[in-house]
């Protein structure tokens, strides 16, 4: 587990806190364009221990950097196209950068009212089969690691 690369997608913006936190723990990553979502994993090839080729793990993590991100790719037809899209991986999760508070209270500058943004964020969730998390922009970096990493764990026991 030591070799897992986190794999960013080339079209990611204003990332360097995510890079900053691999960086600062050492944590193997480098650029790939991603088919589906911005965060993605692979084991690199390891004949010593049995790993023949790179292992492309089926998973991938989206990030929005912000509430009205979030509510303006939501409206967006190329957001659904990615959820289609995201139902041929083992696991998807979409990141927010934000607080689920701000989200419920309206503490956004989109015109989404927040009835409605939950709702159909809850409607995409449980029609693509995807989970959400709110989470301090500070603490991104650390989650998706740490997400990516049970989740390659996992798959190679076998679970």
């Amino acid at each position: 587990m030591g070799s897992l690369t986190i794999l960013l997608d080339t079209r990611e913006q204003s990332n360097g806190h995510i890079v900053q936190y691999l960086d600062s723990k050492q944590i193997p990553y480098r650029q790939n364009k991603l088919d589906t979502g911005d965060y993605s994993c692979v084991i690199p090839q390891n004949v010593e221990l049995g790993i023949v080729r790179d292992m492309y793990l089926p998973v991938a993590i989206e990030r929005k950097n912000s509430i009205d991100e979030l509510a303006q790719s939501i409206k967006e037809e190329r957001f659904e196209s990615e959820l289609i899209r995201s139902q041929k991986l083992a696991h998807f999760h979409l990141v927010v950068e934000d607080s689920y508070e701000n989200l419920i209270m309206g503490n956004y500058r989109s015109q989404y009212k927040p009835k409605a943004l939950l709702g159909r964020l809850k409607s995409f969730e449980t029609r693509y089969g995807f989970s959400t998390t709110f989470i301090q922009k500070n603490y991104v970096g650390n989650f998706i690691f740490h997400h990516l990493y049970y989740l390659a764990r996992n798959k190679l026991k076998g679970h």
